[in-house]
């Protein structure tokens, strides 16, 4: 929608409505913005990658800002909608999308390297921490089976999880994958299982994960 410099526009902060953080926003002509993801001066091409993605694909009004050391992303919104608790990233469904992707991918690796045994075992202990877990819709048997073989970059039924959810999902998935392989190489490098994703938004969920403690053991 707008590639803008920090001159354009005025920033500042308001308090998430239910934490004790303090949200950016930015303001242009009249229009409120939320942050989404801050790119550090070296990463211009994916900065403008994801923008172009939100904007050119997925119909959102987002402003590129411009600044000397770095640049950022940011998603229109109006003040009184409810903010998101992802904190400054508001596209989650894209984080669940990438998330889908490596449990697939596991799957499929475990399938063709340890046989298909295993990977109904696998498949089980999906279901077993799922049922667990307050995961919503997909902590029944059929739900995963569906889990692990839709594609969750054309379907619009995504598993309507939250950050912390994502977070415990993806720490058990890893302690699952080192399990099965006997190793942790099959976390290294995630972007490998990610291929499928526009670069815009693989972008932005390599972004997300550096950012969080999970960055620890998913790199």
């Amino acid at each position: 929608m707008f590639i803008l410099k920090r001159e354009d526009v005025e920033i500042s902060t308001i308090m998430h409505p239910r934490r004790e953080q303090q949200i950016p926003i930015l303001y242009y002509q009249g229009q409120t913005f939320r942050l989404v993801s801050v790119f550090p001066g070296n990463q211009e091409e994916e900065a403008r990658l994801l923008w172009r993605e939100l904007t050119d694909n997925r119909g959102k009004a987002c402003v590129l800002l411009e600044e000397v050391e770095r640049y950022s992303v940011w998603g229109k919104v109006r003040l009184g909608e409810q903010i998101s608790d992802t904190g400054s990233y508001s596209n989650i469904g894209i984080v669940i999308q990438a998330t889908m992707l490596i449990v697939q991918g596991i799957y499929v690796d475990i399938e063709d390297f340890l046989g298909a045994k295993q990977a109904k075992l696998f498949e089980k202990d999906i279901a077993a921490f799922l049922s667990k877990q307050p995961f919503n819709e997909t902590n029944s048997s059929e739900a995963v089976k569906h889990l692990l073989n839709f594609d969750p970059l054309q379907s619009s039924n995504i598993p309507s999880w939250r950050e912390n959810q994502i977070t415990k999902f993806l720490e058990e998935l890893h302690r699952l994958g080192k399990t099965y392989f006997g190793n942790t190489n099959f976390a290294h490098p995630i972007s490998d299982k990610l291929q499928d994703m526009p670069k815009g938004e693989r972008s932005l969920f390599l972004m997300w994960l550096s950012q969080s403690e999970l960055s620890k053991i998913w790199n």
